[in-house]
């Protein structure tokens, strides 16, 4: 009972800073008691690189991304030293010279890429190895596998100890996004009835989820379960839907005849609610690994076109913001019908373990009168409880 507790996904994602604190102090034990037990000589390049490989990354795909590259330069800067420590000696320049252009050769070649941190760990070894120049081989193997040992003591308990996947909280941070949406987009068509939703707080909430999307797509991409261009599509997705509804709530009538031709419209309130629900109904079946089930019609524009077509103002000139009201409309649905689609053929989505702990946490589907408020089971900064 209590591992399962400890390997429920809502569990680790919600507590992901107090089990992060748990592994690395963890993984420094065990790296202080290896060097502790086996004499391991400048056994503190092990505890450094312990620390550096964890950092701030609480999830799997950071550290196997980052401790990828921290092993790729080490391995790389450490043969690069010891080639030039057995250079001949009686020529003093070909050791600094070489040290020189290992450094410039890989910095140039990671300098704006992905990989900078594997070139910062090729130019850190190499300058480990060659040390102060007094060709020390022994010296310079021994810190290498130092480095090599506190990387993958690092990784091994980011792995096996209650594990925290960058999918799981790209999982619940774009059920998030839709959620705030959803209650954005309902709070627009249905500002009377809102009035304690506060839109500038919400757009601030969603751009800031599209950005820590953007930073877990090495890290995702590491794990396996998706493809970057997967993960591309689903955030640009999220990033035209919620400029479209930024354009909507910033939406001014200059006369009042334009705002009468859209509450005119029979039907379009109800269109717009229906729309709003199924958004949080999309947010509840990705944040609880149902499959995604949710249909989004087509806004019927054709019903309001003569009204839209025919809008005047009191001085009889045309208005077209009634029309251009419309289509941002028309957009918002067609993008979230992409979402669900692009959702829909990810295989990986659908979460049995996550279904089953769901009632647990108290999520459950929200109702259409519940399309404005946060889901059950999810505190106001988004995790689930």
């Amino acid at each position: 009972m209590i591992l399962a507790r400890l390997r429920d996904p809502y569990f680790t994602h919600r507590h992901r800073r107090t089990l992060h604190v748990m592994r690395v102090i963890l993984a420094l034990c065990i790296t202080f008691g290896v060097i502790q037990v086996f004499p391991i000589p400048h056994g503190g390049w092990a505890l450094v690189s312990t620390v550096m490989v964890m950092g701030n990354l609480p999830h799997i795909g950071g550290v196997l991304d980052k401790g990828r590259q921290r092993l790729l330069g080490t391995i790389l800067g450490a043969l690069w030293g010891l080639l030039l420590i057995m250079l001949p000696a009686s020529i003093p320049p070909l050791l600094p010279l070489g040290s020189l252009l290992g450094i410039a050769a890989i910095t140039w070649l990671t300098f704006g890429k992905r990989y900078g941190y594997g070139g910062l760990m090729f130019a850190i070894t190499l300058l480990l190895v060659v040390g102060d120049g007094t060709r020390d081989l022994g010296l310079a193997l021994w810190r290498s596998f130092d480095v090599l040992l506190g990387t993958l003591i690092g990784i091994a308990v980011t792995i096996l100890v209650l594990p925290h996947k960058a999918t799981d909280m790209l999982r619940f941070m774009l059920a998030d996004n839709v959620d705030r949406m959803s209650q954005l987009f309902h709070a627009h068509t249905s500002a009377t009835s809102a009035p304690d939703v506060d839109t500038r707080e919400l757009l601030k909430h969603c751009t800031g989820l599209l950005i820590k999307q953007r930073n877990l797509v090495d890290a995702i991409h590491r794990e396996r379960r998706l493809h970057r261009a997967e993960l591309d599509d689903l955030i640009s997705l999220q990033r035209r839907m919620l400029s479209t509804i930024e354009l909507l709530l910033e939406t001014h009538w200059n006369t009042r005849a334009g705002h009468e031709q859209i509450e005119a419209m029979q039907g379009l309130r109800e269109q717009q609610h229906a729309l709003a629900h199924n958004l949080a109904a999309l947010a509840y079946q990705v944040r609880t690994g149902h499959p995604v089930e949710v249909e989004i019609p087509a806004f019927d524009l054709q019903r309001h076109a003569a009204l839209a077509a025919d809008a005047q103002a009191a001085d009889g000139r045309k208005l077209f913001s009634p029309s251009g009201y419309l289509w941002l409309n028309r957009e918002l649905a067609r993008l979230s019908g992409n979402l669900i689609e692009h959702l829909g053929q990810l295989e990986r989505l659908p979460s049995q373990r996550l279904r089953k702990r769901a009632l647990r946490h108290g999520l459950q589907a929200p109702h259409r009168d519940q399309a404005d408020a946060p889901q059950a089971g999810e505190s106001n900064d988004g995790k689930p409880s």
